[in-house]
């Protein structure tokens, strides 16, 4: 694919065929991702990828302690509760994504089994754990290089026939994702992706999320005479 075909195309995915994925072609996409740039070249980036007994591992015992009401351990800031225009956002995406899966307003199964979807990685033959070195916790570069590297990945999976969605859900129970994928005491887990092949006949799968327009989100200054829109 060419470049705007790759960005303009992809969509997150999260309904997915039980077809495994290549490890030789798992590692050509990280390959690409890691051509991602980061702060000096620091590269504080790795990535645990997860398939089979582990995952499945990882899967139940996310959802079990979600259900037990256990409090959730990501190890990155959350911040507040989203509020406002990026409030509106949030609730726009989901009610595209429940008016493609047919999910009522007062279908509180049917919400909840959206929900353990997450936790379950969306039920992806495979799990990408994007972690960064703990030396550089208190670093904010740190994170903006895992954003960098992990838009990289997806699009490059996307470009090979591959759909991803970047989560939280998958790694909100720290402890179960450290204990079966085996990660070093040293990292700090960042994100999730799931990834795999797309099953075209998941509704969710066709909706695309909106993008506000260039002159909300951007402003030009000395363009024009020097003004500033």
């Amino acid at each position: 694919m060419q470049f705007d075909e790759v960005v303009l195309g992809r969509r997150s995915i999260r309904g997915y065929k039980p077809d495994p994925v290549a490890r030789e072609l798992i590692e050509e996409i990280l390959e690409l991702a890691m051509r991602a740039p980061s702060s000096m070249n620091t590269q504080p980036w790795s990535f645990y990828v997860i398939t089979g007994e582990p995952l499945e591992k990882i899967r139940k015992g996310n959802t079990e302690r979600m259900l037990a009401g256990v409090p959730q351990s990501r190890e990155f800031r959350t911040g507040q509760a989203f509020a406002g225009q990026h409030r509106d956002r949030q609730i726009g995406v989901a009610k595209q994504l429940f008016s493609a899966m047919k999910i009522e307003r007062d279908d509180k199964d049917a919400r909840q089994d959206w929900v353990m979807r997450g936790f379950r990685q969306f039920d992806a033959p495979v799990c990408v754990i994007i972690t960064y070195d703990r030396v550089l916790d208190e670093s904010d570069d740190t994170p903006f290089d895992c954003g960098a590297v992990a838009t990289a990945l997806v699009n490059a999976a996307w470009s090979r026939g591959l759909g991803t969605v970047i989560n939280s859900q998958g790694i909100m129970q720290s402890p179960v994702v450290r204990e079966h994928a085996g990660i070093a005491d040293d990292q700090v887990i960042m994100k999730s992706i799931a990834l795999g092949w797309p099953d075209e006949t998941f509704p969710a799968n066709q909706v695309i999320s909106t993008r506000k327009p260039i002159d909300e989100a951007a402003v030009f200054v000395g363009f024009d005479g020097g003004g500033s829109t």
